[in-house]
């Protein structure tokens, strides 16, 4: 499996890498990640439809039957009937495979596909999934003069765009062991690091810790009504989650809220390209700590978020918020320099009494103090922390941060909290750490156990935290291993002893050797 898996995302890695090439110093990289994942989006939609379709007339007994090659207006009339099952539509004259195979003869190319983008968007509106539609090509500008000072560069750039995207073997993407999407965003990211900060923040989640975090919010289950990130980004927890469950057992689907635009449209694209159907999906535009969406939904029973640390917010400066159901019961605002606890707070408020949350935490807000501290005081002394975990340092790209994650629960059997230092659980790769399958095994297994384990794990009552005035920090409850060589002093001091007598006899002997010469003179 693992060797398939690296196989398939080098393939992907090397083909990203030959676009780039392609349209190297015309698109700057951030850029160039919006036309990659927008291009793929469209060839995924185009050829979704296409085996919809297909598989339903030959399973009706048309076994030649291809969408793709029908005529305009011999496909209008199942217009209406797939916008309300597949939530969209595409003409056969519009589908990837045909507009590419026309590509390199089309002047127009840049409007053609303007066109296709606006229709396909267009098919959405007045029906349930014209939300999730609703401005998917804004960030896919082909008329950009980043893609060329004219328009036949642009439409040469476009061409190599179409070629490349369609040469990608992606077989069908249930098939394939990486999850191609986010394998590409990634690479995308790491690929321009260098923009990563200056592009407005966004944050990924590698895969591992994805899976970590994921698994921990679902130990035990093996269905749940929803899952739910906070700041979703593009997605990649909550796809985890349908991938570890299978989607069919994530009953009524995927939510989240992201403040970020583009990242908002990624996520939506990245749902689409799971097979997630829109129905199955409500990812929201907006902020979460002032203007949280999914207010009247069922609470959560899956929980999963690595919210961006220390980030500034109104808190008390809007006296709104302390007066919000969320923040309230605590009885104090997470400062306004750092909103970390505040997204802790929400995703309490949104989690049901049978449910899990798995936060990525920065570690800062396990130890000081202030208001941090008397929010920590409300979540222990109603045993709401289930578990904290350290994770190794450099971990995430761009931090070389050591985070934690949070672990939340509103209806735990014991009073105490788990406290597990898995600092050291993962392995180097150049310049950063990574957790491999084995790592996130003896992190779950030592999270499901709830017991001690020596400098491992320990399960710490509620009371004792409380005495260390809530500090959280694994480091105050479980005990490194003391690696220091250890000593046995009486040989040390038989040693020293001979060499002590071995001193004095050499310089018994350099005395000796300095009478000689003086006797001698």
């Amino acid at each position: 499996m693992d060797a398939k898996k690296e196989q398939e995302r080098a393939e992907l890695h090397r083909t990203i890498w030959n676009i780039a090439n392609q349209l190297r110093g015309s698109v700057d990289g951030w850029d160039f990640k919006q036309y990659v994942l927008g291009m793929l989006f469209y060839r995924y939609i185009s050829e979704n439809l296409t085996s919809y379709i297909n598989r339903g007339e030959r399973e009706a007994g048309n076994p030649d039957f291809d969408y793709a090659k029908l005529t305009d207006e011999e496909a209008e009339p199942a217009r209406m009937d797939l916008v309300q099952t597949k939530g969209f539509f595409i003409l056969p004259s519009q589908l990837f495979e045909n507009v590419r195979q026309r590509a390199a003869s089309d002047e127009n190319l840049n409007e053609t596909l303007e066109n296709i983008f606006r229709s396909i968007e267009a098919s959405t509106i007045g029906g349930p999934s014209e939300a999730n539609f609703k401005g998917l090509f804004d960030d896919i500008d082909v008329n950009s003069n980043k893609l060329g000072p004219t328009v036949a560069k642009r439409n040469e750039r476009l061409v190599k765009l179409l070629d490349e995207i369609g040469n990608m073997k992606l077989g069908d993407y249930q098939d394939n062991t990486i999850d191609a999407f986010g394998d590409a965003y990634e690479f995308l990211m790491s690929m321009y690091a260098s923009n990563a900060g200056k592009s407005g923040g966004e944050f990924f989640t590698p895969q591992e810790v994805s899976e970590l975090l994921t698994q921990i919010a679902l130990a035990g289950k093996t269905e749940v009504n929803k899952v739910y990130d906070p700041a979703c980004g593009s997605g990649s927890l909550l796809l985890k989650a349908a991938k570890i469950l299978g989607k069919e057992n994530v009953r009524q689907g995927f939510f989240g809220q992201e403040i970020n635009l583009t990242t908002y449209n990624l996520c939506r694209i990245n749902m689409f390209l799971h097979d997630i159907d829109y129905d199955k999906f409500d990812i929201a535009h907006g902020d979460t700590l002032t203007d949280p969406k999914h207010w009247d939904d069922e609470p959560f029973e899956a929980i999963v978020s690595n919210p961006p640390y220390s980030i500034r917010w109104e808190g008390d400066a809007n006296p709104l918020l302390i007066n919000d159901p969320r923040f309230s019961p605590a009885g104090v605002l997470a400062p306004k320099s750092k909103a970390d606890l505040a997204f802790i707070m929400h995703s309490l408020a949104w989690l049901a009494t049978t449910g899990t949350a798995a936060i990525v935490c920065f570690p800062g807000v396990l130890y000081r103090g202030g208001a941090e501290q008397k929010i920590r005081k409300y979540l222990i002394d109603n045993n709401y922390v289930d578990c904290i975990i350290q994770l190794p340092d450099n971990l995430f790209f761009g931090t070389s941060i050591a985070t934690c994650i949070m672990v939340l629960k509103k209806s735990k059997t014991d009073n105490s909290t788990l406290f597990i230092d898995a600092s050291k659980e993962c392995v180097k790769i150049t310049n950063n750490n990574k957790l491999t399958q084995e790592n996130i095994e003896t992190i779950l297994s030592a999270y499901t156990a709830r017991g001690n384990k020596d400098h491992f794990a320990r399960l710490v009552p509620n009371a004792e935290i409380a005495a260390q005035d809530y500090n959280l920090s694994v480091s105050t409850y479980v005990d490194q291993k003391d690696t220091r060589e250890v000593i046995d002093i009486k040989k040390l001091n038989k040693e020293i002893e001979k060499i002590v007598a071995r001193e004095q006899e050499l310089r018994d002997e350099i005395a000796k050797i300095i009478a000689e010469i003086e006797g001698q003179a």
